[in-house]
């Protein structure tokens, strides 16, 4: 059969698919709802004030003081115009955009803070301030996960790294008096502990999650024995731990709500600003981010073109350790508080959940981070201002967003495909 005399000059349409999801709206209409309900059902006929601005700053910024029912009913309108928008957009086959939802989070944060502290005052500035200062810690944990992830090792360890860095710190800080080399020892102590799972995950190809538990219960055996036995009985000269000293930036620190929340703050926050700066440009705007990236989403590719796989896995999951251990220096010397068994309380799981719902990029990383410090602050803010709301919901809060951001309700999240697969050259 002949062809068409002018087949082959007309030009050949391919159509694009495009895969839309319900969950984002099913997501923004439970939560309006869940409002909806808190209105209709708990709200106190009295008026929310947000405190701005603290006694001590330079610029002060004046109370703003809303009535609880009145904004409530106008956030639960805002919230199902949104809520609406998103239908629209799926039912146009296309996607629910990141903006919309941290706007649809901001508004439901501000109905739910106006509900929550009705006839109270919010201090704005200490809630986030506190809340920056409890994501320290998650920040460089994520950090450490996002590194080892994308080179394709599953980093469960970042608790005993963690861990590892805290007791560290206080030790060497206590003897020395120098914060710095507590600083230093902590980060050598994350690599100690990242070495062991390198090793057994990478050249004895031992299941990387089971290493990583393991190595979580050993550093948190060792350090509780050393405490028990070692620096309880010489707390004076071993676990008094001098702290870094908050800098206020000139100019910077003087910005109202922004400049006391982020610019006047210990060493170890502004280390933690260029490191996710540099983790980030690193990743994304280097050779050595493609050359990682590249091991943990093809490792045979890698390989093909001259990268040493295993040797880059190495050193990668090395300086994930160090990171890690620097963000356990916020529990000692960041803190200026002593080291006590098991004080991390769970933080590297924290982070490495941060990990997931940041779709293994380091500044969506860090945004969950965030998010997670601030829901942690929120429930002690909210239980001195004597707020109805029980704190184990506000506890639960994290985790409850977790399994919404895994199951996809944020977004689509794939891990690097050669992630927890260790590589035997063929």
């Amino acid at each position: 059969m002949a062809a068409h005399p002018h087949a082959l000059d007309e030009p050949v349409v391919l159509e694009k698919t495009v895969v839309v999801s319900w969950k984002a709206p099913i997501a923004y209409a439970v939560f309006t709802v869940l409002l909806l309900l808190l209105v209709l059902f708990g709200s106190r006929d009295a008026s929310t004030t947000f405190r701005l601005s603290a006694a001590t700053d330079a610029v002060k910024l004046g109370d703003v003081t809303v009535p609880a029912v009145l904004t409530g009913w106008v956030t639960v309108i805002l919230l199902a115009i949104l809520t609406v928008y998103s239908v629209i957009l799926v039912q146009a086959k296309r996607r629910v955009p990141l903006w919309l939802t941290v706007v649809f989070a901001l508004v439901f944060m501000f109905g739910f803070l106006t509900w929550a502290a009705a006839g109270s005052t919010i201090p704005v500035t200490g809630l986030l301030f506190g809340a920056v200062s409890l994501a320290v810690p998650l920040i460089y944990g994520s950090l450490a996960g996002v590194i080892g992830e994308r080179v394709g090792v599953v980093n469960i360890a970042i608790e005993g790294q963690l861990l590892a860095g805290a007791f560290s710190a206080a030790v060497v800080a206590s003897i020395t008096r120098q914060p710095w080399l507590g600083l230093v020892a902590a980060m050598i102590a994350g690599v100690l502990v990242a070495f062991v799972l390198a090793a057994f995950s990478i050249k004895y190809f031992v299941d990387q999650v089971i290493v990583g538990v393991v190595l979580n219960v050993l550093v948190v055996g060792l350090t509780s024995f050393f405490y028990s036995q070692v620096l309880v009985a010489n707390a004076a000269t071993l676990n008094t731990p001098p702290r870094f000293d908050r800098i206020p930036l000139p100019l910077l620190s003087d910005i109202p709500i922004i400049g006391p929340v982020l610019f006047r703050q210990t060493v170890i926050v502004y280390l933690m600003y260029i490191a996710v700066a540099l983790v980030y440009i690193g990743l994304f705007h280097t050779k050595w981010g493609l050359r990682l990236r590249a091991v943990g989403e093809h490792p045979q590719a890698a390989d093909t073109v001259g990268i040493k796989v295993n040797r880059t896995r190495f050193w990668n999951v090395a300086l994930a350790g160090a990171i890690a251990g620097l963000g356990g220096t916020f529990f000692t010397i960041g803190s200026g508080i002593a080291f006590n068994k098991e004080m991390t309380a769970g933080a590297g799981y924290i982070a490495l959940a941060a990990v997931i719902f940041g779709q293994w990029d380091p500044i969506k990383a860090t945004l969950a981070a965030l998010l997670f410090g601030f829901a942690s602050n929120l429930q002690n803010t909210l239980s001195v201002i004597g707020s109805p709301v029980p704190s184990e919901f506000m506890l639960m809060l994290p985790y409850v967003v977790t399994i919404l951001a895994v199951a996809g309700f944020v977004g689509k999240s794939r891990a690097p495909a050669a992630s927890g697969r260790p590589y035997i050259k063929s």
